[in-house]
């Protein structure tokens, strides 16, 4: 026997007795109040597609199941096509329905399980990056319209780089195609890629380059996810197209790369596209030109020209005439002021006084004819009195000296 006691009927309200309406409604707004949107794993049973465009279908593991709708405004932005036995992952919030007591999860945003965490992943560095401004299109730049040397990294085995060389071949560009080999998958290939954009920017003679490969899953396509690949791309110095995959494959090098192509093969079109587009304006150019370089129009435009010319000879001949004076003048300015001329001025005044000096050398006398009169120790003798007072007399004369004795 059970000890649960009966409740007593006559100590109750009759406000405290619910309805099932009130009962739902509380149900309803203690489920949807406390339990916050959130992520549920499952297998996908019971499928159904009504004609309303909502798809209905059960999420179960091995011990319970729980019904789910996604309703037709959500699932025109899944691309998964949902399908019996499937292994999925549901982002949504949990609904009571109240006519029936029943709650069911409203499904806002499904992902496969096994390429869910990657997806998320996805999401959240894609939402870090763009918050940085790493893929704002003013950093965007433009690709050369005539690129002569093309650099491209990718697998030199794969099929992306064959399809491109022939696309460019078939199209008619000419050119160079250079290959920087990587691996493209696994996890060695984000790390690979990244020395071959420094080789490729350090290389110093392309003129643009692609990075990419053919499509495959989620996870095959990771490499050109990862953060440092992301962000090697976005600075690269270089004009840089993303080819990744298939049309529907994104990847975050696309938002991080200069240009998204849909495909490599998408990636020579456009390139040989833009080649194409200006040897056709040339082209044009050419033909406009060749009927019409005799006419009275160009003509006069020749006359002009040539009278253009010629005024602007003139123009920089007196230029240059008024340089060159300026540049005399100032050279002139500079010689005066410049120590080899005060050298030049001090040299000659020393060599005047060296003349006057010369000029009183008394060795300089005897070239007249006189003579000098030395006495004793070599002392010169000025007067007759002197004289009397030696005993031998030296005289010397401009070719040589005699001695005299006083009788």
């Amino acid at each position: 026997m059970s000890n649960l006691r009966k409740p007593k009927l006559k100590t109750m309200e009759s406000d405290q007795i619910l309805s099932v309406s009130d009962f739902n409604a509380r149900v309803k707004t203690i489920l949807e109040n406390e339990i916050p949107p959130c992520w549920v794993r499952g297998e996908v049973s019971n499928l159904r597609h009504q004609s309303s465009g909502h798809i209905y279908f059960s999420l179960k593991d091995a011990n319970s199941q729980i019904s789910a709708v996604l309703f037709k405004g959500y699932a025109a932005q899944i691309s998964l096509q949902l399908a019996e036995g499937m292994q999925i992952l549901v982002f949504g919030e949990i609904n009571v329905y109240e006519p029936r007591g029943q709650y069911q999860l409203i499904a806002r945003f499904i992902l496969e399980d096994g390429q869910g965490q990657l997806q998320l992943e996805f999401n959240r560095l894609k939402e870090k990056l763009a918050n940085e401004g790493l893929f704002d299109t003013d950093k965007k730049k433009s690709l050369p319209p005539i690129p002569r040397t093309i650099g491209f990294i990718t697998s030199p085995t794969g099929a992306a780089i064959r399809d491109f060389i022939s696309i460019l071949k078939r199209r008619g560009w000419q050119g160079t195609v250079i290959i920087f080999p990587s691996n493209v998958q696994g996890t060695s290939a984000a790390a690979e890629m990244i020395e071959q954009l420094r080789i490729a920017q350090e290389f110093n003679k392309l003129d643009l380059l692609v990075i990419g490969r053919g499509g495959g899953s989620i996870e095959d396509l990771w490499a050109f996810n990862e953060e440092p690949l992301v962000r090697a791309v976005a600075a690269c110095t270089l004009p840089i197209i993303s080819a990744v995959g298939h049309e529907i494959d994104f990847v975050l090098t696309d938002f991080a790369a200069d240009k998204r192509a849909e495909t490599p093969s998408a990636a020579a079109e456009l390139i040989s596209s833009l080649y194409l587009d200006c040897v056709s304006r040339v082209n044009h150019i050419k033909k406009t030109l060749h009927p019409s370089r005799f006419s009275p129009i160009l003509e006069n435009y020749a006359l002009k020209l040539d009278d253009k010319e010629n005024r602007l000879y003139q123009s920089l001949t007196q230029r240059l005439r008024g340089a060159k004076d300026m540049l005399k003048s100032a050279e002139n300015r500079l010689s005066a002021i410049s120590p080899a001329h005060s050298l030049r001025a001090h040299n000659k005044h020393v060599e005047q006084l060296h003349k006057r000096l010369e000029s009183c050398n008394p060795a300089n006398i005897l070239n007249r004819g006189y003579a000098w009169v030395q006495g004793k120790n070599k002392v010169f003798i000025e007067n007759k009195a002197s004289a009397q007072k030696e005993a031998v007399l030296t005289i010397t004369f401009k070719d040589g000296q005699i001695e005299a004795e006083r009788l």
